[in-house]
């Protein structure tokens, strides 16, 4: 598991901070105004954890690597509600059983990405056998969803510097968050409103999740939804909140 410890940029021109964890080290770049914010490697790839801060643009993601009983509702809410471009993050192995499932995604208008194949921990494999995993997530998604992944959210949300490597290699962007609701813990409905939306920014990307698990989530989801557009915020894919920051975000040394 990787730890990082993030640090309001806006008040500050430049900071360092040096992040340990068990087994990895890396260091954490915080991007300025109007850029991304993102975890990186010295010198290297990054995962991309929250957009930009203009606009009151949130986008909604939803996790599913198991079941079939919670997501058909979450959709239906969505759709109910007027709101698309949601992202999923799929596991491929889930998307091979349930295939009308992901095609209902993708007509409803939400952006599909990858959690994988066998959504199994990235951090615990060799080189190898995650370039294989990428990949394979990859042909099976388009198989079934005609979509091309070019997101990934490595499975547990665990990743470090040679997941970030990987990807970029095989062109996956990597897509932490930067609110987790917690919804997969079921602690409450409105608790998980409370927290998808008590101090939502412009940029945030919300972690939700559509496995079977999650019995509170479809519940919560209407709340949510009328709250952070009485806010102001309007929801956008993952894809369409890094589209325009991407190329001009660095690193702050």
């Amino acid at each position: 598991m990787k730890f990082f410890f993030v640090i309001n940029g806006k008040k500050v021109k430049q900071y360092m901070v040096v992040v340990f964890a068990a087994f990895f080290a890396a260091s954490l770049a915080f991007v300025g105004q109007q850029q991304l914010s993102v975890f990186s490697s010295k010198d290297g790839p990054r995962a991309i954890y929250k957009g930009e801060d203009q606009g009151n643009k949130v986008s909604l993601t939803f996790d599913i690597s198991w079941g079939d009983k919670r997501v058909t509702p979450i959709l239906d809410v969505l759709k109910d509600k007027g709101v698309k471009n949601c992202t999923f993050f799929i596991s491929a192995a889930w998307a091979e059983r349930h295939p009308e499932i992901v095609e209902r995604i993708v007509k409803d208008g939400h952006e599909v990405a990858s959690l994988g194949y066998q959504y199994k921990s990235y951090t615990d494999w060799e080189d190898k056998q995650i370039k294989r995993d990428i990949l394979l997530a990859q042909e099976k998604i388009k198989k079934v969803s005609g979509k091309m992944t070019s997101l990934i959210r490595p499975p547990n949300g665990n990743f470090d510097e040679r997941v970030l490597n990987i990807s970029e290699d095989l062109n996956h962007t990597v897509v932490h968050w930067s609110i987790d609701t917690k919804d997969w813990k079921n602690p409450g409905v409105d608790r998980i409103v409370t927290t998808a939306t008590d101090k939502t920014k412009a940029g945030d990307i919300i972690l939700l999740h559509a496995s079977d698990s999650v019995k509170q989530t479809h519940k919560a989801l209407p709340t949510i939804i009328d709250k952070l557009r009485d806010d102001g915020f309007k929801f956008v894919s993952v894809s369409e909140m890094i589209a325009n920051t991407e190329a001009n975000s660095k690193e702050v040394n």
